[in-house]
Order: C-alpha cells, then structure tokens, then sequence
C-alpha cells in the first residue's frame, strides 16, 4: 500500500494544465534577470544621446539659477525641473525592463492569465509559517546558489579586469580620445564575458527549475487511477452503458427485418438484410451480422416469410463496406439488382407479388 502512495508516475496532461491554470509553472527568475540585463544595456546603448542631452539640459538649467535668488519658489521650481528630466531619463529603461520581464515569462511558459495567483490566502500571511519558509532548507539552498553564482560572476569579472591592469601603463600614453576607445572596448569584451556567463546560469537553473517542478507535480499510480476514473468515468458504468446501448441499438435491428425484402448470406457465417421501398433512393441495409447473428437474422426472416439468397461474395462485401440504416454503394447496385431478379422470379413461382 506505501509503495502505491509514492509519487513515481509523470504527472498526467490533465494535473499539468490544472497547475496551470492556479498559476502553478515552471519559471526561472535567471532566465528574467538575464533578459532584463539583456534588454537593459541595449537600451541604454540605444537612448545613451539622449542622456547626455538630459544632463546637458540639467547643467545649462542649474547654471540659469546660480544668477538667481534662491527663494523657495525658485528652489521648489529648480527641482522640479530636475525631477522631470530625471524621470524622462529614466522611463525608457524602466518600460524597456517591464517587457523585457513580461518576454522573460512568457518565453518560459507561454502566455498565462491566472487569477488564481491573486486570490489571497491566509497560510501565507501566517507569521509562523513565514519563519518556518524564511530558514526551510530550500531557501538555505537558493541563498547558498544565489552567493555561489555572485561569486563566480565576480571572480570571473576580476581576472579579466586584472588583464586590463598591465596595459594601463601604456594607455596612459595615449590621448584622452583614444584612452575613451581603449576603455569602451574593454567594457564591451567585460560585459560579453559576463552576459555569456550568466546566459549558461540562466539556462542551468532554467533546466533545474523545469526538473523541479516536473518532480512537485509526480503522481501515484492510485492517483493516476482516480483521475482516469473523474475524466473517462468508472470503467464498470462504462461498460454497462456500451453493454446498453448495444442491446437497444440490437433491438432495432431485429425490429427491422420484418421490413425487409430479402436476406444476403454466406450461407452460414454472414447474413445481411436488404429493403427497397417505395422511398428509398436504392436498397438499404436494414440488419447484418455474423455466425450467431447471423442465425437469429436468418431466423426471423423465415418466420415473416423474407425470401434468403445464398451469395457469399456479395455477402461479405455488403457486410464490410455498408453500415445499417445506409444505401448500398452504386458499385454493387448491379450485384444487388440480380439477386432482387432472384427474389421476383422466386414470388413469381409462389404466386406472390415482389414489391
């Protein structure tokens, strides 16, 4: 019964898309912040100009109130101004880092609307089981990463920084132009290094994440069970509702054959009764069947006096290719005309009407 309950089995289509629907993904906070740095230093490449025409507009409007009297007006005036052009500088970056951390998820896990997410809940907000998840060994673990990784960004920034050190004694050499050229290619080579590196962490976590959360989701083979039962029904009701159906759709079949004109057989193991009426476009299957039903078909057609043909080819094809209630196939009207010939010249001898 234990080894039941453990949580061995891959957890079903239906359990994934209930997590979810609750919010419940696999997500990466590495993938987020490696496309948020990502798109950050691209835009600050981008709107770079604009900056320095920012502090240019800054500078010029600090040097138009050194002139002035430095009355609260003027002061309250003065900072505003700063705030304006500081917000406008820093807008841009702050929309280009929303995206940038909307792209982040969805390139994870699609787009997802849960309100679910939203809906409060009363043990998160429990002081003790905030204490008890701020010192779990989860976090423990995350925190022991998170350090691992600043420090291996760091220790990686350094040595690469520490090769820049031996040049300084001949860039100093060098215009102030050239200086500028000097350092902006050796922060572009720093900054490569350091977005590869954490694209590898970002990746990593990303597939331990993944692994995690398809490991949370695990079911138990009883559980795999019950589901199956709340989505396909309980196999026993299943089976008696089939065994229900079939015994009525059986019923109608046996009621129909007293409408028909005649009985195609194998003669022994196939039996399928035809009717042309006055509505029919051509002769339709009305009952067929096989062995034992075959038997009762050919039984019933005696006791109302329908006329039974022996034609084994023609049997077998009406039986395959014709479901009941359905015409026959323009491809075996002939086949079907010269057994109705049968059946006529049959009445005809009996002093009956055919039709």
């Amino acid at each position: 019964m234990a080894e039941e309950q453990e949580k061995t089995e891959a957890p079903s289509t239906h359990k994934i898309q209930k997590a979810r629907e609750e919010g419940n993904v696999a997500k990466s906070p590495e993938v987020v912040g490696f496309i948020g740095l990502l798109v950050g230093l691209f835009a600050i490449f981008i709107i770079f100009p604009f900056w320095l025409k920012n502090f240019e507009g800054i500078y010029i409007q600090a040097l138009q109130y050194t002139s002035m009297d430095f009355t609260t007006e003027n002061i309250f005036s003065l900072l505003l101004g700063f705030l304006r052009n500081i917000l406008m500088m820093i807008l841009p970056i702050f929309l280009a880092l929303v995206i940038a951390g909307i792209l982040g998820n969805i390139a994870q896990f699609g787009f997802l609307l849960s309100t679910k997410v939203l809906t409060p809940k009363l043990n998160k907000i429990n002081p003790i089981n905030g204490v008890k998840n701020l010192f779990s060994l989860k976090k423990i673990l995350d925190g022991a990463m998170i350090t691992l990784k600043v420090f291996i960004a760091f220790m990686v920034g350094f040595f690469i920084f520490g090769g820049f050190l031996g040049e300084l004694e001949h860039i100093a050499l060098f215009s102030v132009f050239d200086q500028m050229l000097w350092f902006r290619n050796k922060a572009l080579l720093l900054i490569s290094v350091l977005l590869i590196l954490f694209f590898v962490m970002a990746m990593a976590d990303f597939i331990i994440k993944k692994r995690q959360y398809t490991k949370s989701l695990r079911m138990s083979k009883q559980e795999l069970k019950d589901e199956y039962k709340q989505q396909e029904g309980n196999p026993e009701i299943r089976a008696k509702i089939r065994q229900m159906m079939l015994k009525n759709s059986m019923s109608k079949m046996m009621s129909a054959i007293p409408n028909a004109n005649v009985v195609v057989t194998n003669p022994t193991h196939y039996a399928v009764a035809l009717r042309f009426g006055e509505n029919d476009p051509a002769p339709v299957v009305v009952a067929k069947g096989i062995d034992h039903l075959a038997i009762t078909i050919k039984g019933i057609a005696r006791e109302h006096d329908i006329e039974i043909v022996e034609n084994p080819k023609l049997a077998r094809e009406l039986y395959k290719e014709v479901d009941i209630d359905e015409p026959i196939p323009r491809v075996l009207f002939e086949a079907v005309a010269i057994v109705f010939a049968q059946v006529a010249k049959i009445q005809q001898e009996k002093g009956k009407k055919f039709l």
